[in-house]
């Protein structure tokens, strides 16, 4: 079972109370400073229907690959028996690019028109209504990932799995790979602590090579994992694997 998507209806009603220290995403990471990996994604779902007819809010993190297209995890796009489907969104998704908080007032927000799911792991392509302007898209990374390699990994999640509330703020965190197949890559914390791990509403946050403070080379994006904060293996879908498809799919 996929943790890291879940219900805010209720969530959304106490994040008003969680103190500033508790503020950002990543379990036990730090706030990104102000124009750090401008191509990071906040990603809005609402009214989200479920199989009674009743509906409910949530959120995901995610990248920008090209000026148009955002990846995630495929999970995020489902269908009413949250089975991950393509085509135009099943209820609205805004995503907000280019900010590491909500108030601040030069991120750009678009709305996604449409979703398009890898059939090899845990990955969506989303396209936007527009291109965005002004922000260097992520690299797609060609190669596997080595074993014991240090990520940066950037999201909009909780905290904690306790009360868990999308954030309003980024955080970032280390990891470094701890396990690798065919098609996924486990990690692990590292820096800021043993236990710097992805949380709630991380689904489809970014691990990267960072390159200087605002760029970098995609390696991964978050998938599934324990209950957080936590020093376990963490789940996360390659990129490398899926490269061609996703030239293919944003034209290039």
């Amino acid at each position: 079972m996929v943790r890291r998507l879940l219900t805010v209806a209720a969530a959304m009603g106490v994040a008003a109370a969680l103190s500033p220290a508790t503020a950002g995403a990543v379990a036990n990471g730090t706030p990104a400073p102000s124009g750090a990996f401008p191509f990071n994604v906040k990603l809005t779902m609402t009214d989200i229907p479920r199989p009674d007819g009743s509906v409910y809010n949530s959120g995901c993190s995610g990248a920008l690959v090209d000026p148009q297209w955002v990846i995630t995890a495929g999970h995020c796009f489902h269908d009413v028996n949250r089975n991950p489907v393509s085509g135009p969104p099943q209820y609205k998704t805004t995503a907000r690019v280019g900010t590491v908080d909500d108030a601040d007032t030069h991120g750009q927000t678009l709305s996604v028109v449409d979703v398009r799911q890898s059939a090899v792991n845990d990955i969506a392509l989303v396209k936007l209504a527009k291109p965005v302007q002004g922000i260097a898209p992520v690299r797609i990374g060609t190669t596997a990932p080595r074993s014991g390699e240090p990520l940066e990994i950037a999201g909009w999640g909780a905290t904690s799995s306790v009360n868990p509330a999308p954030s309003t703020h980024l955080n970032l965190g280390t990891v470094a790979v701890g396990s690798i197949d065919a098609t996924k890559v486990g990690v692990h914390g590292l820096a800021p602590s043993a236990d710097t791990s992805a949380c709630t509403y991380d689904s489809g946050a970014p691990y990267f090579r960072p390159d200087g403070p605002r760029a970098g080379e995609l390696v991964s994006v978050e998938s599934d994992g324990p209950d957080c904060p936590h020093d376990q293996l963490e789940t996360t879908s390659r990129v490398d694997v899926v490269a061609t498809w996703i030239e293919q799919t944003i034209g290039h």
